[in-house]
């Protein structure tokens, strides 16, 4: 890690804090804890200390601490615009963009020149769907400041997701003319999976690679072997290709702390409570909306397909991968607590947490359809809390053949969350679970759950389009047919491909990996391999 600026350090006149100070610039939070707590114990208003303890403990994911830790700090020092800048980010990795919004607007009258605070803005306007005005803001922020490739590069995300690709490229591009070495800016033009790089494109991400270990940091390393993997890829050739691919997922697997037996345990857990004798005893205590239209499972198991398809029809409304059922989940408590939690719960809270969803979710809508779809893949986990919360909802299960499905996961680098994904034995073991789980609902809520097999689709196209609108109780609507005519934004990995017609790219791309398939093989079990 490169040292804190020196102009910075002799800035901090408290040895203390200096030390502090340096220790979470590089990154050292072990150290840089003990010393911040005993700044703070010595001298409980200085708001300095409160700022970087909060940046810390960000850091760490400890997201509601810190924002408690800025508020307080904002409450002594109301003029500390840096606490409150950090504050609008913390509220914007909450999934709270209308309360970062809020802050940086205020933000806005003190510090009107701040480009940080302009970025964001622009970004948490892209999470509310306020394409238009977010493209807006990151335009004005490069005309006024050209040579921050970070910003060019969340232009070039912005770009992507209203489907102007070609813009988003020069976008990329332009980053990568200022920061060569920028990785996530060349995974990001792999990952529109419709760019094929060049010799020269190669060469400067195999450079950028050669540098040395202090030069390029972790994120730029595993990021260039991603989009290397898919440049390999692309010229098949499946051994250097496989070698990036593995080599960014083991820097990328090291830096998280996923422990595959939790999933294991929660699905234990959920099979145990979610008896039917259970939801008999619960049903329709929810809440009676029949609004939601969830689409859970894999990633990369064509869930973003099939709400391109739904989201063309009149009655329906496409969002993006939502966060609120994960956020409501997580106010029953952690392993070994929820189980109880949810069976305690009665028809009034049950239908309060319905209505909690579809409060929070109401920021997301921009129509007035009867039908808008959630498409966060996870929520397969908390699908029994889904039945019970929201029993009219419906619910597809996107499926795809289970060695297809966890490779193209495994190649793919996911800008949050999936930790699951980046290794080969915890991708199978996270496939069987999720299959054990949806099979145990299958048996025990039959016909709640309409399954849609990616390799059906691709088949015969027409015929699962008028199956999907018939099994969702939906008219039937031509527009279904041509969903890559919608021109509405698409968010995710997938957003290029689904402005296309039905085709058969990258169906049968893990074949050319199947050597070095093993251990997903034996993590996924005989049955499923």
């Amino acid at each position: 890690m490169s040292a804190m600026p020196a102009g910075v350090a002799a800035s901090i006149q408290d040895p203390k804090m200096r030390q502090a100070a340096l220790a979470l610039y590089d990154n050292r939070l072990s150290d840089a804890e003990p010393l911040l707590k005993s700044a703070l114990k010595a001298d409980p208003f200085n708001v300095a200390a409160m700022r970087m303890l909060a940046e810390l403990a960000g850091r760490i994911g400890r997201l509601k601490d810190a924002e408690n830790l800025l508020r307080r700090a904002i409450e002594l020092a109301p003029g500390f615009l840096t606490a409150r800048s950090n504050l609008a980010t913390v509220l914007y990795r909450q999934n709270r963009p209308l309360d970062a919004i809020a802050e940086l607007d205020a933000l806005h009258e003190r510090d009107p020149d701040n480009i940080g605070n302009a970025n964001l803005k622009a970004a948490a306007l892209g999470r509310l769907g306020d394409y238009a005005e977010a493209l807006a803001l990151y335009k004005a922020v490069l005309d006024r400041a050209p040579t921050l490739p970070k910003v060019w590069m969340s232009y070039g995300h912005m770009l992507k997701t209203v489907g102007r690709q070609e813009d988003c490229i020069a976008a990329y591009r332009r980053a990568l003319s200022i920061q060569p070495a920028l990785g996530e800016v060349w995974w990001s033009l792999a990952n529109l999976k419709t760019v094929r790089f060049g010799d020269d494109d190669v060469l400067a991400m195999e450079a950028a690679l050669d540098r040395p270990g202090t030069d390029l940091s972790p994120e730029d390393r595993f990021h260039l072997h991603f989009a290397l993997g898919k440049a390999f890829e692309d010229r098949a050739e499946a051994a250097p290709s496989f070698s990036h691919y593995d080599k960014g997922n083991a820097l990328r697997r090291a830096a998280l702390a996923y422990d595959p037996d939790e999933i294991s345990d929660h699905v234990d857990a959920a099979i145990s409570l979610f008896a039917p004798d259970f939801f008999d005893a619960r049903a329709g205590l929810g809440h009676p909306s029949d609004e939601p239209i969830f689409i859970l499972g894999m990633p990369r198991a064509g869930s973003t397909l099939i709400e391109q398809i739904l989201s063309s029809h009149s009655q329906v409304e496409g969002t993006m991968e939502l966060p609120d059922i994960p956020a409501l989940a997580q106010r029953l408590g952690g392993a070994g607590e929820w189980p109880a939690r949810i069976a305690q719960l009665g028809s009034e809270e049950l239908q309060r947490f319905g209505q909690s969803y579809l409060d929070r979710t109401r920021v997301q809508r921009k129509t007035d359809k009867p039908h808008f779809i959630d498409k966060l893949p996870n929520n397969w986990a908390h699908i029994g809390f889904i039945r019970l919360i929201l029993p009219n909802a419906r619910i597809i299960d996107a499926r795809r053949h289970p060695i297809a499905c966890c490779f193209s996961n495994f190649k793919q680098h996911f800008a949050r969350g999936q930790a699951f994904s980046y290794g080969l034995e915890d991708m199978g073991r996270y496939f069987a679970d999720y299959v054990r789980l949806m099979t145990h609902i299958d048996k025990v809520q039959p016909g709640r759950v309409y399954r849609v097999l990616n390799e059906d689709v691709v088949d015969d196209g027409d015929g699962e389009i008028r199956r999907l609108l018939n099994g969702m109780g939906l008219p039937f609507e031509d527009q279904c047919l041509r969903f890559w005519e919608s021109d509405r934004p698409v968010r995710t990995a997938s957003s290029e491909q689904v402005r296309r017609p039905i085709n058969r790219d990258g169906v049968d791309t893990w074949t050319m990996y199947d050597a070095w398939l093993g251990p997903l093989r034996a993590a996924l079990g005989s049955d499923r391999a």
